[in-house]
């Protein structure tokens, strides 16, 4: 940990005042406790507004299951707020949605599956103080799969009061999101990231920040 340190504090110096101020205080309102899982999302647009609403509140971990859906690397909706964050993509098996589940829970996250469901919850009554959740959502025609239903620790949905049978997966997101955050910084849990994790996020905003990082860091490994 001491080694990474030294480098966030070499690179610290071929960047600006005003944003070395910024990485520090935005580091202290990152989470690990919450990630967020999008299982086969079919829309590129989707996925990207879904990291976007991620980085505004605070959520580090995004996880992409990819078993029939692949996620676009090139769509612009999430320019700005993907090389902030910790993205995990799960494209290797036959079996993502799986691998998925068993990583997670062995990491000690609560599988909580956005889905009308008969032991679901509305959002704001979603217990944040239980322990770490993996929230997931489901492709935009057909919802989650049988397996996350089956192996899920949780179900929770939007309150919906119109015609409209679901909203927008991008748009239900954010929505929990920002139930769940809000009440999480309001809570005794202490969500925030350890000192050895907020070291890895910030090494990674200062390589993304600076343009010719690795040849800097070549320098200082000489």
């Amino acid at each position: 940990m001491q080694r990474i340190k030294e480098k966030i504090d070499y690179l610290k110096e071929f960047v600006i005042d005003d944003k070395n101020a910024l990485f520090e205080r935005l580091i202290n309102e990152r989470t690990d406790y919450v990630s967020i899982v999008l299982e086969d999302l079919y829309q590129s647009h989707n996925q990207s507004a879904v990291m976007r609403s991620a980085d505004c509140y605070g959520i580090q971990n995004i996880h992409t299951i990819e078993n029939r859906n692949q996620y676009d690397e090139t769509s612009t909706v999430s320019e700005g707020a993907r090389e902030w964050l910790s993205l995990h993509r799960h494209q290797e098996l036959a079996n993502n949605t799986q691998s998925t589940i068993d990583e997670l829970k062995a990491a000690g996250y609560r599988i909580i599956a956005t889905t009308p469901h008969t032991n679901d919850v509305m959002v704001d009554d979603l217990d944040v103080e239980q322990g770490k959740m993996a929230l997931f959502f489901g492709t935009e025609r057909t919802g989650l799969s049988d397996a996350v239903i089956s192996q899920a620790d949780g179900f929770v949905k939007v309150p919906m009061y119109g015609f409209s049978e679901s909203l927008n997966v991008s748009v239900c997101a954010a929505l929990i999101m920002y139930s769940v955050m809000q009440r999480l910084r309001k809570s005794d849990v202490d969500w925030h990231l350890s000192e050895s994790r907020k070291n890895e996020v910030l090494f990674q905003w200062y390589r993304n920040a600076i343009k010719s990082s690795d040849k800097i860091l070549e320098r200082f490994n000489q």
